[in-house]
């Protein structure tokens, strides 16, 4: 009896499914994360101070977290082809209306509607995959597409520095609102193109065979009913399943650090030195980029070896040390730049890992919800922490302290990552004492 090439499944299956997910998500972070390279021209132009502009930058996510979890239920019931590409077609549409912003209470409000047009893109795509990938195959296709938003900061830092540069009132037009349309009209291309290519189940995929839709479908029933008795598939009950809550503090920890750099960094770099717009651009690529490779092989690894567990932890924890060592060294930027390359590298090495957790103790309706409900928390560190970067700011000239407040936050995380009774290989007796089983 011929044997299943199970290999040359999931070949099919990434080049069918991850290359337009990828797209999407570095469409997705470029639009919402070019605010913080748009302020090198922005805050003069619209009159924003650090406190204001970091107000602007997190209001994103009010919008974002309260239609997280009723977003991706949408996708749940009406399916993934068209929940995402209506994402995808409405955000690309408001984030050119920013580009017409005069005011600051202007950009504020299409921030706000940014965040609710995006609601519920990223945990849906979370969902799509874990309905398609086993397990043991989840975290590698997970990093190949939660990389895209690392690297729409490696190549958008660049490219917005050339757009802001090289367009700056061409037509009577800023730099930065040419950057904000030219980077938000691709969304609303894949809008379209995601309509007609993206297939809702395996059992819809053409570009199987009857053999490998049949291995890949008893693979997933026998992974989603494990998860099931194990957790739960009610979206209900996972909404009050402890664990979720943790892990939704756990990332939102995560976020702190994160956005925390990548919403500042531009106007860090700016403050160490005196590069032009390009060049800070090509600078401040360097940490996402040892981020992106840092995930892909974190989340390779830990496949690879089953374990999630330190390949979560331990990366958290050279982040935070990093950061706190960028701070004590402020006074030398170049030794001071060289650690956030080192904490962007951990903080974002550890994403792709955190998020095979939740499909082993939810499925189905559990999973949507409970994956836009972790990321609903999370969410707030997107407010949070360009905020309190602001705050900070305002009342201190440099950028120390606020290494050292993110530093604080991202051992949070890595002490959640390394002690969490969630379920793994290596502790799954205590699943019961946390309220994941039904």
């Amino acid at each position: 009896m011929e044997t299943i090439d199970e290999k040359k499944i999931i070949r099919k299956m990434t080049w069918s499914i991850v290359p337009l997910l990828f797209a999407g998500w570095f469409i997705n972070y470029l639009d919402r994360a070019n605010i913080g390279f748009a302020a090198l021209q922005m805050n003069q132009e619209l009159g924003m101070g650090p406190e204001l502009f970091g107000f602007a930058a997190g209001i994103f996510y009010l919008g974002y977290i309260l239609f997280e979890v009723p977003s991706n239920l949408m996708m749940h019931r009406f399916g993934a082809r068209k929940w995402l590409a209506r994402i995808m077609f409405t955000w690309g549409l408001v984030a050119v209306g920013i580009a017409f912003a005069q005011t600051p209470n202007q950009l504020i409000a299409g921030r706000i509607l940014l965040g609710v047009v995006e609601a519920g893109f990223f945990p849906s795509v979370l969902y799509y995959l874990a309905s398609w990938f086993p397990a043991k195959h989840l975290g590698k296709a997970i990093g190949q597409v939660y990389c895209a938003n690392i690297i729409a900061l490696v190549i958008g830092f660049p490219i917005s520095g050339l757009i802001m540069s090289m367009a700056h009132e061409v037509g009577g037009f800023s730099g930065w609102r040419w950057m904000m349309v030219i980077e938000g009209a691709p969304a609303v291309v894949l809008g379209v193109i995601a309509f007609f290519h993206i297939v809702d189940k395996p059992a819809d995929a053409k570009w199987l065979t009857e053999r490998e839709w049949n291995w890949l479908v008893k693979t997933l029933e026998a992974e989603h009913a494990s998860a099931e008795k194990i957790g739960t598939s009610s979206f209900k009950k996972a909404l009050v399943t402890p664990m979720v809550w943790f892990l939704g503090v756990m990332y939102f920890s995560m976020g702190v650090g994160f956005f925390g750099i990548s919403t500042w960094l531009p106007q860090v770099i700016k403050q160490m030195s005196s590069m032009s717009i390009i060049q800070i651009g090509f600078v401040g690529a360097i940490p996402f980029l040892l981020g992106a490779i840092a995930m892909i092989l974190n989340a390779k690894h830990s496949d690879r070896h089953n374990e999630r567990r330190w390949h979560l932890a331990v990366p958290l924890g050279i982040g935070a040390l990093s950061l706190a060592a960028s701070g004590l060294t402020s006074s030398t930027p170049l030794v001071s730049f060289i650690f956030i390359c080192i904490a962007a590298a951990g903080i974002i090495g550890s994403f792709s890992v955190f998020w095979t957790l939740p499909p082993t103790f939810l499925s189905g309706a559990g999973a949507a919800g409970g994956m836009a409900l972790i990321n609903a928390i999370s969410g707030l560190a997107g407010f949070f922490a360009p905020w309190l970067v602001g705050v900070v700011r305002g009342h201190t000239p440099d950028f120390t302290m606020t290494l050292y407040v993110l530093a604080f936050a991202v051992v949070m995380a890595a002490l959640l990552g390394a002690f969490l009774p969630y379920p793994d290989p290596v502790r799954k007796s205590v699943i019961k004492d946390v309220g994941l089983e039904t």
